[in-house]
């Protein structure tokens, strides 16, 4: 192999690998809320961070769900993944996740 076949091959097994440890949280939701341009129905989900963005898949359906989110680094550990919530205009509108296990919060616009 040449120098280049093997330095491609080092960064995808790399990607693949980041990928793959991909975390995900649970969270489970009492009411209908927004996250962002999203309307979640209750029940419980999975959340995972792609870039600038938070998957939700709910548990029951399959279906996933995309957010826009910003991270912000707390610098303390969370003990347990918590969501926020806020009524704004009659709705339940999510504004934050504490990721459990990490110094992470998610913010929601």
């Amino acid at each position: 192999m040449t120098t280049k076949s093997l330095l491609c091959a080092a960064v995808l097994a790399l990607a693949s690998f980041a990928a793959a440890n991909a975390k995900s949280y649970d969270i489970v939701l009492g009411n209908p809320v927004k996250a962002g341009p999203v309307q979640l129905n209750p029940g419980a989900y999975t959340v995972k961070v792609k870039g600038d963005s938070a998957v939700f898949t709910s548990v029951s359906s399959g279906k996933s769900y995309t957010a826009p989110v910003k991270l912000d680094n707390d610098g303390s550990k969370h003990d347990a993944t918590s969501v926020r919530t806020a009524t704004e205009n009659g709705a339940q509108v999510l504004k934050s996740i504490r990721l459990g296990g990490s110094t992470t919060t998610l913010e929601f616009d």
